[in-house]
């Protein structure tokens, strides 16, 4: 099985939000079959924070500042994300497929065309075309593709040698 995806952890938040989630539990008890809007709920709770005494904030504060640390301390042992690995620029490039062998030739004229389209509009259009076109409208894109393939390929296997020589290098320098 793949690995786990470790979750980000909940952010902390304020004494207010604190407030609040607890006044909402407190107005649910007291009244059950009531039920506010939003708008109405909210102002009714930003009255009573206002109103309330610096001392039960205090209480709310305190809840605030342990979720802080608590939210810190999630956040050091989190390590996210896996960074990509960066592409070594000696080695070669993929070739294009078909297709974007296509969307390259055809991309200027379109552009000529439709000089208000986007990037995403003129690739929508070439997609469409490429659509409607008949596998023998396709093969000379096809067999630049295959052209294109075979020298990657080539390339790629001359790049695999020089990085196993690098290595062998590298481990004779080392020894």
């Amino acid at each position: 099985m793949g690995k786990e995806v470790q979750q980000r952890p909940k952010v902390n938040v304020s004494s207010y939000i604190h407030f609040l989630l607890n006044y909402r539990n407190k107005f649910k008890e007291q009244q059950p079959n009531t039920s506010l809007s939003f708008k109405e709920f909210s102002r009714n709770c930003s009255e009573k924070w206002r109103s309330i005494s610096k001392h039960e904030k205090a209480q709310y504060e305190a809840l605030a500042e342990l979720d802080k640390a608590r939210y810190q301390e999630e956040m050091m042992n989190y390590r996210g994300k896996k960074k990509q690995r960066k592409r070594d620029p000696r080695a070669p490039r993929r070739p294009p497929s078909s297709f974007l062998i296509f969307c390259q030739d055809h991309y200027a004229q379109l552009k000529r065309e439709n000089p208000d389209w986007s990037v995403v509009e003129v690739t929508k259009a070439s997609a469409k075309m490429w659509s409607m076109k008949t596998e023998v409208d396709k093969q000379p894109y096809q067999q630049r593709a295959a052209f294109l393939r075979a020298t990657y390929q080539e390339e790629l296997e001359v790049y695999r040698e020089q990085q196993k020589a690098r290595k062998n290098l590298h481990g004779l320098a080392e020894n």
